[in-house]
């Protein structure tokens, strides 16, 4: 009988292989996925610079220094979002390739919890919850 990998090899690697597919799912659109999280973001409403890197933490670099203002350049010149008094809002064109995206989407997602009953699905994401308040994460 083998022995279990720990529930971090399966993190990793599951993480890993979503930032690849969804990479690669997005790049056939145009978009990164720090490009395709802001879209949603901005989607809510318009923010400020500080408020979508709040909103995008756990997905940018510290250590490079990287903020939603990197990520926002390319959506602000290609006329999906426009930038006036220190804050981004999603435009039109913006809205329009947004919802195109989110059916490319939800075909990945779908892919990705095949298998799953929603009730599984709901039970990892609180297990994970749980993990992650336990070694101290706090929203």
């Amino acid at each position: 009988m083998s022995t279990p990998r720990p529930i971090g090899f399966w993190l990793k690697l599951v993480d890993r292989m979503i930032d690849e597919q969804f990479a690669s799912t997005l790049d056939e659109h145009g978009v990164t996925r720090r490009q395709w999280q802001l879209l949603n973001v901005l989607n809510q409403g318009p923010a400020t610079g500080e408020a979508l890197d709040a909103a995008v933490a756990p997905f940018l670099s510290p250590e490079h220094d990287e903020s939603s203002a990197d990520h926002l350049a390319e959506l602000v010149d290609s006329g999906w979002v426009t930038l006036s008094d220190s804050r981004y809002a999603l435009t039109d064109r913006g809205s329009g390739a947004l919802d195109r995206l989110s059916q490319v989407v939800a075909g990945q997602r779908t892919l990705t919890t095949e298998g799953l009953s929603q009730e599984q699905y709901d039970e990892t994401l609180r297990v994970l919850e749980v993990m992650a308040r336990n070694l101290g994460w706090s929203d």
